[in-house]
C-alpha cells in the first residue's frame, strides 16, 4: 500500500496552536509591545471566543505585528479582518485588502513575494513592518473608540522601540492616522488625515496617509492601484533620501 502522507498543518489550521505559548517567528518577546493573551477589551475578547467556537481552525487571537523590528517603513492598519489576519495570524494575509497591499509592497521592493496567503508561506518584508491600531478583530470590522485607545498602549511601545529618525509611518485610513498620532503623544488636530498627505513629525519621522486598501474603497474606486502606488513611491523616495 502507498505510504500515507500527513499534510503539514499551518498555524491557522491547528487549533491546538491557539493555546501554545511557545515563541514563534516575528512574535515580539516584550509583552509591552504585544500580549497574545490580552483581554483588556471585553467585547473583543467575547467576539474572539465566539470565533474560536465557530471556526476552530482559525487563529482567533490578538494578531502580532509582522516584519523587521528595525524597519524604517512602518505601516499602521486598522484591525485584523475576520477571514484574513484573524484566520491566518498575520496582518493583511488571506483577505482582499492584503492582495493590493502585498502586491504593491513587492513592486517597490518591500516584500519578497507579491502575495501573502499563509503565515508560513515564506514571504518576508524588506525594511518594512506592518502593525495594526487594534490587535483583535472587531465585530463588523469597526473597533470602538475606547478599544482603539485601550489597544494604543501596544502601538505606543512598539513605535517607541522601532521608529527612529528617518522612519516613515504609513497610515492606512483615518483611524490608523489618529492612532499613530496618539501613540506619539501628538494631537489629531495637528495633522489632518487626507489621502496622499505628508506630515513631518518630531524626532525626524514622517507620517504618510492613504485610504485603507479595503474591498469597499477599491471597488468604489475611492482608492485605485495608481493612487496607492503613488503613496508607496513617495515612501520609497523619502527613505532613499535619508
Amino acid at each position: 500500500m502507498p505510504k500515507k502522507v500527513t499534510p503539514r498543518r499551518t498555524l491557522a489550521q491547528d487549533p491546538s496552536s491557539i493555546r501554545d505559548k511557545r515563541p514563534r517567528p516575528d512574535w515580539p518577546s516584550d509583552g509591552a509591545i504585544f500580549d497574545r493573551d490580552c483581554t483588556r477589551c471585553p467585547r473583543l475578547a467575547t467576539f474572539l471566543k465566539q470565533g474560536r467556537n465557530d471556526h476552530p481552525n482559525y487563529y482567533c487571537a490578538p494578531v502580532p505585528p509582522f516584519g523587521d523590528p528595525q524597519a524604517r517603513l512602518i505601516i499602521v492598519g486598522l484591525a485584523p479582518g475576520f477571514h484574513g489576519a484573524n484566520a491566518t495570524g498575520r496582518p493583511f494575509t488571506g483577505d482582499h485588502a492584503g492582495r493590493l497591499l502585498y502586491r504593491t509592497l513587492h513592486r517597490f521592493g518591500f516584500a519578497t513575494r507579491p502575495e501573502s496567503v499563509a503565515s508560513d508561506d515564506g514571504l518576508q518584508l524588506v525594511n518594512c513592518r506592518i502593525t495594526n491600531s487594534v490587535k483583535c478583530v472587531p465585530p463588523q470590522n469597526k473597533p470602538l473608540p475606547l478599544e482603539i485607545r485601550t489597544c494604543n498602549r501596544y502601538l505606543t511601545t512598539e513605535l517607541q522601540k522601532t521608529a527612529s529618525p528617518g522612519s516613515v509611518l504609513l497610515a492606512l485610513g483615518s483611524v490608523a492616522h489618529n492612532a499613530a498620532l496618539l501613540a506619539l503623544s501628538l494631537r489629531a488636530s495637528a495633522c489632518k488625515f487626507a489621502h496622499g498627505a505628508e506630515h513631518p513629525l518630531p524626532g525626524g519621522l514622517t507620517l504618510l496617509d492613504s485610504y485603507h486598501c479595503s474591498r469597499y474603497n477599491t471597488q468604489t474606486r475611492r482608492l485605485t492601484d495608481a493612487m496607492f502606488e503613488a503613496v508607496f513611491r513617495r515612501a520609497a523616495q523619502l527613505l532613499q533620501a535619508r
